[in-house]
This record gives structure tokens, C-alpha cells and sequence, in this order.
């Protein structure tokens, strides 16, 4: 089974009457022999998988890296029943020995074809999912899945819900820590500044675009916003540098045309990571960009030609956008006037730079190696998750309380100081992170362990009070350890 991708250029001279509706880039899964039906007869898997792919993003999954991740695991799924014989809408008794095989072959098999938990009930949830679509169509008759009904307390209510037996047992979300710690943080922003723990020259280490890196590092940190967001940023969204450093954080406007779901929102940056910022687009950035002969590949599309830009937008070949309109993929092409990408991070040759996943595994391998090695591995969403805890830490504590009721009568944005002063901590932690409800936000932050954060902010506040003894508290927690020991002797 062939995967491939759906393009409409050139559709004029396909002999249809109109364009097709199908969307750009959306998956397409074609057998081996790159026929679709064969006669009169029902219509083959491989069309069945196409109809629902097509269906995907009026169904809940919008992005086209979600249509890839689903078209992959069914047609991985439908190649291995074909290995044993099995059809994709068998009886529900081969199908059901298909997936035994199946998870053996995904737990125990080659290690290349080896699944981790999440990996696997991420495929599960896609499989049952498609069955269940394709059961109320006609297209099977049976599934090859076994669910239980179970109760579940969400947000005060309970509710049934249909749990997936053939998912396996993870651990509680709360067991692996999903952020860095404060140390942690501080070694990870030196690693791309090149500096070793102390904040000398890292000697050993002969990286380079190290000004980039930390610039874009301390963006995530500092921003929370998702992979596909900061790297698909343009400079002149950056927000201006305020006269003089502030405590309070800086709004930051996030373009509907690259967030997940292509929802508008405002987060804030710290005033330390725009500066970075500022520094790297006066100085590296504009070095390298000016004058270069950069053009996006073929494969990529015609290039978009950028002039008169500004915050709001520029002329693109002759007419003016707004830069909230461009999707990622338009953003990629766009050429600026003096030449070079338009995207926020560059390489030097003045195209756009985006393996930012490979940056920071690299950064966090070398300070393993070579510093600490207990440092974890860092994906960009860690810097998400990171910025999460930090920031509700913040909010907890009222460090940000404090730092608005400081800025009443300075130049600070009025509405933010507000903000700051009167809104419910998560509700903040919501509208930063692009929540739909403060629902979503409970769910999230649960997955972080923030048990931490409201013991100290509770102790912290209790101690300067007078209403916990810090020295008291610290004296029982010790005797607690003590009588432990006296048990084991």
C-alpha cells in the first residue's frame, strides 16, 4: 500500500469539470497495483480509508500533521491483517486475532516495529475510531475491539464513558516529570548560549548560530507556545522592547494562521527573552539575510515575494495580506524585500531554519555527556510544559500580583495589570496556553504534578503569617524519618 499526498496543482488539465474538494495535503492510500475499485464489486479498503481521511477535518482534526498520523496507522494496520490473511472489514472473530497478533508483533516483535504505551493506545484510539465511522456507514460489520463501561468524575459531574480494553497500562501521568526544573532551565538556556554550567565558554563545544538558538529557546521557554507556532513566527510580529526593563510580562500576539485550530490568542514574553530576541534579529539574523539569494524550493510552490511589510502585513506578490492569513506552509515561501527568509529564525545562507527538535535533543545530549547526567531529554514541547508550571507558579505565589500593584503608576498596559491583579490563576493559565476551557487547563496541569507548587505557596504564605512554624514543620518531618529508622533496626 502506497502513501501519498494530494496536491491540486495542474488540476485544469485533469478532465474534471471543477477543482476537487479533496484538501491540500491531505493523505491518500493507494494499493500496490494503484487501482481503487475493481468493477461493480464493493469498494476497496484502501477507498474506504481515502473517504474517512477526506472526512478528518470537519471531524474533529484539523491540523495535517494529525490527517498523517491517522492515514499511518490505519495503513499500517491494513498491510499487517493483509500479511496474515486477515481483511481489513473481516468477521469480528479473525479480526480480533489479528490484533492479538498485532500487539505481540507491536510489544514483542523486530525493534524497529516496536510501539511504546502511548504510542500504541494512540494507534488504538485511531482504529477504534475509524471502525466505529466505518460501521455506521455499511463498510464493516463487525470490530475488532472489546470495551467496558466505566464511571468517570470530570470537572464534579460524573459520566459513562466506553473504555478501550486493548489499550495498555501506563504509568500515572504525575510519575515522569514532563518540565524542567529551575536548574535544569538555567542549564538548558547556557547549553545554547554554548556556556558551560558556570556561564564560561563552553571549551569543548564548537557549535554554532549559538545566538539563534538561545533566542529561540528562551522564545519557548518564555512564551509557551507550541513548535508549529514559534517557528512559523515572522520578525515584524515580534512586539517592540519596551524603554526599560519590566517585571511584567510583555503581550505577545499569537496569529490564528499557525496556532492549533487556528485560534487567535495572546500570550506574554518576559522583557529578558525579547531582548534576546531584538538582539539576535538587529545583529545574526540581519547579517545573514541581507542580500541572500534564498528561494524556496520548487517542491515548496512559487515563491511569495514580501514588500511594504509591517506589523499587521505586507504586499505578497502585489497584494496585501495580513500576516494572521498565512498558514505555515505560506510562511516557509515568503522571500524578504532585502532578501533571505522571512521566517524569525534563519540559517546561514538566509533560509529558513525549523529543526528545532533536533536542536534542543543535541543541546540536552551534550549537557548529559558532559555536565549533569541526570539532565533530561528536552522535545520543544517540554518548553511548553515547562512555561506552564513556571508561569502557575507565578500566578500561585503572586509574584505577579506583586510586580502589577508595582507597575500601577508606571507605563505598564493597564488592561494586563489588571489582569494580573484580579484574575483566577488558571483562568490566566488558560488564555496563555490557548485552552478552550478551563477544563482542558485542570486536565493539563494535573499531568504536570503541581502538588509542589500550591504546598509551597501554602507554606510560604502560611510561615510569613505566623501561622506555620517553618522550623516546627521541617522537626516533624524529620522524627517522621526517624521512627522509620528505628522500625528497620
Amino acid at each position: 500500500m502506497i502513501l501519498s499526498y494530494f496536491t491540486a496543482a495542474g488540476w485544469q488539465s485533469w478532465d474534471v469539470e471543477h477543482r476537487p474538494v479533496i484538501p491540500e495535503g491531505m493523505p491518500i492510500v493507494v494499493d500496490d497495483d494503484l487501482q481503487f475499485e475493481d468493477g461493480p464489486a464493493a469498494p476497496r479498503p484502501a477507498t474506504v480509508i481515502n473517504q474517512w481521511l477526506r472526512l478528518l477535518p470537519a471531524s474533529g482534526a484539523p491540523a495535517p500533521s494529525s490527517w498523517e498520523n491517522y492515514a499511518r496507522a490505519v495503513k499500517e494496520w491494513t498491510e499487517f491483517l493483509a500479511e496474515h490473511g486477515v481483511g481489513l472489514f473481516d468477521s469480528r472473530d479473525r479480526l480480533k486475532a489479528g490484533l492479538s497478533r498485532y500487539a505481540e508483533h507491536r510489544a514483542d516483535g523486530p525493534i524497529r516495529e516496536r510501539f511504546a504505551p502511548t504510542t500504541w493506545s494512540q494507534h488504538m484510539s485511531i482504529l477504534s475510531l475509524f471502525y466505529r465511522w466505518a460501521m455506521e456507514e455499511g463498510f464493516a460489520a463487525a470490530e475488532p475491539f472489546t470495551y467496558r463501561i466505566a464511571r468517570a468524575l470530570y470537572a464534579g459531574t460524573g459520566r459513562e464513558v466506553r473504555m478501550n480494553l486493548a489499550v495498555r497500562r501506563t504509568p500515572k501521568p504525575h510519575v515522569t516529570i514532563k518540565y524542567l526544573e529551575p536548574e535544569f532551565t538555567d542549564l538548558f538556556l547556557k547549553g545554547l548560549r554554548g556556556l558551560a554550567p558556570n556561564g564560561d565558554r563552553d571549551t569543548g563545544y564548537c557549535g554554532r548560530e549559538m545566538t539563534r538558538n538561545a533566542a529561540i529557546g528562551d522564545l519557548a521557554l518564555s512564551t509557551g507556545l507550541r513548535l508549529g507556532e514559534f517557528t512559523h513566527l515572522l520578525p515584524w510580529e515580534i512586539p517592540a522592547l519596551p524603554p526599560e526593563p519590566t517585571t511584567i510580562p510583555i503581550p505577545f500576539l499569537v496569529p490564528g494562521g499557525i496556532t492549533k485550530g487556528r485560534k487567535f490568542r495572546t500570550t506574554w514574553i518576559s522583557y529578558t527573552a525579547l531582548a534576546g530576541l531584538h538582539d539576535y534579529l538587529q545583529l545574526d539574523r540581519a547579517a545573514v539575510t541581507d542580500g541572500s539569494g534564498w528561494r524556496p524550493p520548487r517542491l515548496w510552490g512559487e515563491p511569495l515575494q514580501v514588500s511594504d511589510p509591517d506589523a499587521r502585513g505586507a504586499r505578497i506578490n502585489g497584494i496585501r495580506r495580513s500576516w494572521a492569513s498565512l498558514t505555515p506552509a505560506e510562511r516557509r515561501r515568503l522571500v524578504a524585500p532585502d532578501g533571505g527568509s522571512c521566517l524569525l529564525a534563519v540559517k546561514g545562507d538566509g533560509g529558513p531554519f525549523t529543526a528545532w527538535a533536533t536542536v534542543f535533543e543535541r543541546t540536552a545530549d551534550r549537557i548529559r555527556a558532559r555536565f549533569e547526567p541526570r539532565f533530561p531529554h528536552v522535545h520543544p514541547h517540554r518548553l511548553r510544559h515547562s512555561f506552564s508550571m513556571r508561569t502557575l507558579e507565578y500566578l500561585v505565589t503572586g509574584y505577579y500580583q506583586q510586580a502589577a500593584k508595582l507597575a500601577l503608576d508606571t507605563d505598564a498596559d493597564a488592561a494586563l495589570v489588571f489582569y494580573l491583579t484580579k484574575a483566577d490563576p488558571l483562568l490566566v493559565l488558560r488564555d496563555l496556553l490557548g485552552h478552550s476551557t478551563v477544563l482542558t487547563t485542570e486536565k493539563y496541569v494535573k499531568r504536570l504534578d503541581t502538588t509542589r507548587i500550591y504546598r509551597e505557596a501554602y507554606e510560604t504564605a502560611g510561615a510569613a503569617a505566623g501561622l506555620i512554624d517553618d522550623t516546627a514543620a521541617q522537626r516533624e518531618a524529620e522524627a517522621e524519618f526517624d521512627d522509620d529508622t528505628d522500625e528497620e533496626l
